[in-house]
């Protein structure tokens, strides 16, 4: 298929009933369809069994227990030191660098507002100038996100939108995809000031949950919604901060004086949970 067919495809495609349908598919319990299922991605992707909590795919109740699977103890190693801003997800890196006042790169010769993904101005203007860092989740990775550095969790805001895809020919031909996108925006303070984790949605994902919040997604909303927690939620670097029920991106955002990426790191670049970003 032509990547302009694709991209026609994602416009026309009714997002939200897939991925209802795909909730349903992924949570069926019938033993043989959810095990051929399951095998069939782990031969399609080269998903390393060995460091999954449960390693007989016979065990998982269905494929989506399979998909937000945990790892063994140890399977991921937090050595960088302690101030070090660290990977909060496997997956491949889309983009990563610096702000230009509100604006984000998306991919090449595209940017979108920072303002336009937060939904929330004030936020905005404190990370104006700061540093960004977009994170892909094939069908292959660990699903689970963990804090890239410690924080307080004040602010978390579902916002509504479309459910294209995030994989590479979509972010590189649909403008401002990941700020129309339903999201999840958490925005925290930490000790080099405030910051925000965005968990985007994409076609087929079937929920974004969260181990101190709940589920946000489903429901997939109308309306912007935004839950403030006080006392703060607070959260350790390294803590779960979610799950995407089937993959998606996630974007860090921090703010200017904060740690800056290491130079090695590039778009296309793979990485793990604990790698030191920063």
């Amino acid at each position: 298929m032509s990547v302009d067919l694709s991209l026609a495809l994602q416009y026309a495609l009714p997002h939200r009933l897939l991925s209802w349908i795909v909730r349903g598919v992924t949570r069926w319990r019938f033993a043989i369809f959810k095990n051929a299922l399951i095998r069939h991605i782990v031969r399609r992707y080269g998903v390393n069994m060995a460091e999954s909590a449960i390693s007989n795919i016979d065990d998982f109740e269905h494929f989506d227990a399979f998909f937000t699977r945990a790892l063994k103890p140890g399977a991921r190693q937090y050595d960088a030191p302690p101030e070090a801003l660290i990977s909060p997800c496997d997956g491949a890196i889309s983009e990563i660098g610096q702000l230009d006042q509100d604006r984000l790169l998306q991919a090449k010769g595209m940017s979108y507002r920072l303002s336009d993904l937060l939904v929330d101005t004030a936020a905005a203007k404190a990370l104006e100038g700061g540093h960004f860092a977009t994170l892909y989740l094939s069908p292959k990775d660990y699903h689970r996100l963990h804090m890239p550095f410690a924080g307080k969790l004040h602010s978390a805001i579902h916002v509504p939108g479309r459910l294209f895809s995030v994989a590479p020919f979509a972010v590189e031909g649909i403008p401002n995809l990941f700020a129309r996108n339903e999201r999840l925006v958490c925005l925290l303070d930490t000790e080099f000031g405030p910051a925000a984790l965005v968990m985007v949605g994409a076609l087929l994902v079937s929920g974004i949950e969260t181990p101190w919040g709940g589920w946000f997604v489903p429901p997939y909303g109308n309306t912007i919604a935004r839950r403030s927690y006080d006392p703060a939620v607070e959260l350790a670097r390294g803590d779960e901060l979610g799950r995407f029920h089937m993959g998606s991106t996630i974007i860090v955002i921090t703010p200017p004086g904060a740690p800056a990426w290491l130079p090695q790191w590039q778009a296309g670049n793979p990485l793990q949970v604990g790698n030191r970003l920063a």
